[in-house]
């Protein structure tokens, strides 16, 4: 049986004989009994248990190291220690053993800079069996919040001739020899014809099931070929990105606030021992802080607003907040701060935001928004989409853009096109503020960064 299921149920088994197999965490024996630190992943709490020289191979037993996979046939029992209750072992069975270079022995907490170098043994430790944890739960809520309310999940290419954002980090995909490469790039002899890479998002393609189905998401890998060794930035990293017809900048964030409450409250009601761990050991006062943000009224502000209150503030920026520019992390904090809760900065000077959101009446700013929460800054954003034809070949115009490149996208302005908004958030950075634990590459099983492409 899976221990999640035993602890979950277990004064239905006090006294009887339970089969157990899973791995030894920590292993501490005596001259004449011992005690295993038990643990089969199913659930973040393991289990004690007890061994004495009663076992036919109790001295086989006593030498067992750290990470031996193993068999115990048992009685639970009310335990005599600290713990509510522990396994009484009849027969312990070795599965698997471990050599003595095994790099997890215990021998003091490793460091995640270690771990980053053993990942692929690292969701063994009890900090990585919750954030993984916590991941897969996370990544369920997600869906379910969509499933329940008519979106269809919609597979975003990964291979694309788009380039959504426009920055031009993207990996490019080829099977032209890198060798034989030299000048200018022939690319209708390239596999696909074109110049292809590997893609920064999904949105462009969903908003075309959007204007299809009237609600769509996708939710998977992008790629990002930025040099950037920050604690928030990966090469490849997950979206969730819906897409929604008929839908203006306040249904967005709507719905952008619904989303992100469900997807908390599910983690905190389904996830309590390892939002206790991280609370305990990782980032004091983080349960009260998810919880308060389930509980909170986002604020709405309009960008300009924004500039003027930090402008106003007795403080002294080391970034002079601007109209007509980004907001640094600085502020970002600031605001949360003044605000005391999560805060949606819409209405954002179009030169500083993509080519694809609504241009607003006052022909300077787009209906674009972006959610700072306390304690990790921005977590979402999105925009109400341009539904205008003539307006977006002009942007485009403006950008030095190529239309007829995209033309698929521009013509859903002409057939049958529509008010639409969506949002993006990055699946990691919401993992960081669900954990507390403040690194990127601790928050992916097998990090891609520059420079490091293991496993």
């Amino acid at each position: 049986m899976d221990l999640r299921d035993l602890l979950a149920n277990i004064n239905d088994y006090i006294d009887k004989d339970v089969t157990l197999e899973g791995w030894i965490r920590n292993h501490r024996d005596q001259k004449t009994f011992g005690f295993i630190d038990f643990s089969d992943g199913t659930v973040q709490e393991h289990l004690q248990v007890v061994y004495d020289e009663e076992l036919a191979n109790f001295k086989e037993v006593t030498k067992l190291l750290v990470g031996c996979a193993i068999k115990v046939r048992g009685t639970i029992v009310k335990s005599m220690g600290t713990q509510d209750y522990e396994l009484k072992a009849r027969e312990i069975v070795l599965l698997g053993d471990v050599t003595e270079d095994y790099p997890l022995q215990a021998k003091g907490r490793p460091t995640r800079e270690f771990l980053r170098e053993i990942a692929y043994l690292r969701p063994r430790t009890n900090l990585f069996q919750a954030v993984f944890r916590v991941r897969s739960i996370a990544a369920y809520a997600i869906h379910k919040y969509f499933q329940e309310r008519g979106y269809v999940y919609f597979h975003a290419p990964l291979i694309t001739a788009s380039d959504c954002e426009g920055a031009g980090e993207m990996f490019q995909v080829t099977t032209i020899p890198l060798d034989k490469i030299k000048g200018n790039v022939d690319y209708s002899k390239d596999f696909f014809g074109k110049m292809t890479n590997l893609t920064v998002s999904g949105q462009l393609e969903a908003e075309t099931f959007a204007l299809a189905y009237k609600k769509t998401y996708t939710f998977g890998p992008t790629f990002r070929a930025e040099n950037s060794n920050t604690k928030t930035h990966a090469s490849e990293f997950w979206m969730i990105e819906p897409e929604i017809a008929f839908c203006d900048l306040e249904g967005d964030m709507d719905i952008m606030e619904d989303m992100l409450k469900y997807v908390i409250k599910y983690v905190l009601d389904n996830c309590k021992q390892e939002v206790n761990f991280f609370d305990k050991f990782v980032e004091k006062g983080l349960k009260e802080k998810l919880e308060k943000l389930v509980n909170s009224k986002f604020t709405r502000i309009d960008h300009k607003d924004v500039i003027t209150i930090l402008k106003k503030a007795d403080v002294k920026w080391e970034f002079a907040p601007e109209y007509g520019e980004d907001i640094a992390k600085e502020h970002e904090k600031y605001i949360t701060e003044y605000f005391n809760g999560p805060v949606f900065i819409k209405n954002w000077p179009k030169d500083i935001k993509a080519f694809y959101m609504k241009l607003n009446p006052d022909g300077e700013t787009v209906a674009a928004v972006d959610l700072e929460v306390p304690g990790a800054g921005e977590l979402m954003g999105g925009s109400q989409r341009e539904e205008k034809y003539d307006l977006l070949v002009k942007r485009m115009q403006e950008l030095d853009m190529n239309a007829k490149d995209m033309e698929w996208y521009v013509n859903l302005r002409k057939f049958g096109g529509c008010i639409h908004s969506g949002f993006g958030m990055g699946f990691e950075r919401l993992l960081i503020y669900l954990t507390g634990v403040d690194n990127i590459r601790d928050v992916i099983p097998y990090p891609r960064t520059p420079g490091n492409c293991d496993y």
